[in-house]
């Protein structure tokens, strides 16, 4: 690309929305935001008038500018699809966060435009790939530092939710981060998955079930096990051991201060996923604008985004079934 500055647009100005856009405003080199846009105009209107750009009359309107390169989509959930299939159109770059799409068959449509292009377009918002812990976790597997890796055990522990939290939200919003991430580290697709409901929390201030155990099997045979606990946990905790023949691996709790007074060995925990995973947004964010300037993504594609609602489904289908369910992939392109 012989552009050296990024020019991005914004599709949903929400919280998250709003992180992005100040971290590529004054973190990330090489990029601007040209312009936002937001269901709700007010609020489109404040964010563009906070960094002196423009709001946008549309979504559809903002991907179709010529004066921006890449989209970041940081919408509602049902929108993604539709903006990401715009942006496909006009073959532009696209930041879209979790899920890519609500139906696994939406994301396989992306994917063959993707072939039919030629290139890879699309990056998908799977943050803990760019957290310091996990890579360091990943590296330590490649280098077989603990043996073949047999086991892990996680935890995704929430304080609260918003209003509107359902139980089928455990999968597709707070464990969609266990699928993918374990899968990366492991480099490994599932072969079966299974939901498994246990003794039920009090702390829990809606009618959704929590916590949830979800289980893999990967294809080669390792197991793992993911603790989902929604609502009423004492801290927002991640927590990840690798089980390895020869050894194993937990996830470090990142720039903790370690506290010796009145009797007591301590650290803080964190009480908001921004907060424990603020530099790893940061890390994301550096490494898809430098990706996309070299015109050439090496982040998490259409392909890990497909596969994340294949599994999600099935979680969902295993949960009302009471059974494992196996899980079935398309033939994965060359382009991933």
């Amino acid at each position: 690309m012989t552009k050296k500055i990024l020019r991005v647009g914004v599709i949903g100005c929400g919280a998250i929305g709003k992180e992005h856009i100040e971290r590529l405003t004054n973190v990330v080199a090489n990029t601007v935001v040209v312009a936002v846009y937001d269901y709700f105009e007010e609020v489109a209107q404040s964010v563009a008038a906070k960094y002196q750009i423009e709001a946008a009359p549309s979504g559809e309107a903002l991907i179709a500018r010529e004066d921006i390169d890449a989209i970041l989509i940081t919408s509602t959930d049902d929108t993604h699809a539709g903006y990401v299939f715009e942006a496909l159109k006009f073959k532009k770059y696209i930041f879209c966060e979790k899920p890519l799409a609500l139906t696994a068959e939406e994301c396989q449509e992306m994917m063959a435009k993707e072939v039919q292009i030629g290139k890879r377009l699309i990056q998908v918002g799977f943050n803990r790939r760019f957290d310091i812990g996990y890579r360091e976790m990943k590296q330590a597997i490649q280098a077989g530092e603990i043996g073949e890796p047999l086991l892990i055990h996680s935890a995704h522990r929430n304080i609260s939710q918003a209003a509107g939290f359902k139980t089928d939200y455990a999968i597709t919003r707070v464990a969609i981060h266990e699928i993918d991430i374990t899968r990366w580290l492991l480099d490994e697709e599932y072969e079966e998955v299974q939901v498994l409901t246990v003794k039920q929390s009090r702390k829990t201030s809606g009618d959704w079930l929590n916590p949830q155990l979800v289980m893999f099997k990967t294809r080669s045979g390792q197991r793992i096990d993911v603790e989902v606990q929604t609502d009423g946990a004492y801290a927002y905790d991640i927590q990840c051991q690798v089980v390895g023949e020869d050894g194993t691996l937990n996830l470090p709790d990142p720039a903790r201060v370690l506290k010796r007074a009145s009797g007591h060995y301590t650290y803080g925990l964190t009480d908001h996923w921004a907060k424990r995973f603020i530099d790893s947004y940061d890390t994301e964010f550096k490494e898809w604008a430098a990706s996309v300037l070299k015109e050439k993504l090496v982040g998490p594609s259409a392909w890990d985004g497909y596969v994340s609602c294949v599994v999600a489904d099935r979680l969902i289908q295993s949960r009302i079934s009471g059974e494992a369910e196996k899980i079935e992939l398309i033939e994965k392109a060359d382009i991933y």
